[in-house]
């Protein structure tokens, strides 16, 4: 890992979630040496943290559409 590698970009939620799969699934392999373990986990600490940033506004999203109440997805009663 040289100093001038520039971050990688996050383009979506669904992306970022499939790199930190895979990124799990290399660390577990145990076939990575410290320097890449190390690297992985800050990627994967860095698409973590976007995960959770994207869900949390996701939520504050579905709370103001929804006026601050959940609703239920069932059928609805006329």
């Amino acid at each position: 890992m040289t100093k001038s590698s520039k971050p990688q970009q996050i383009q979506t939620f669904e992306s970022a979630a499939a790199e930190l799969e895979s990124i799990v699934s290399r660390m577990e392999s145990g076939q990575l040496s410290l320097e890449e373990s190390l690297a992985s986990y800050k990627r994967g600490a860095e698409l973590l943290k976007f995960c959770q940033a994207t869900l949390q506004d996701v939520q504050q999203q579905v709370k103001l559409l929804e006026d601050g109440t959940l609703k239920s997805f069932g059928p609805t009663e006329q």
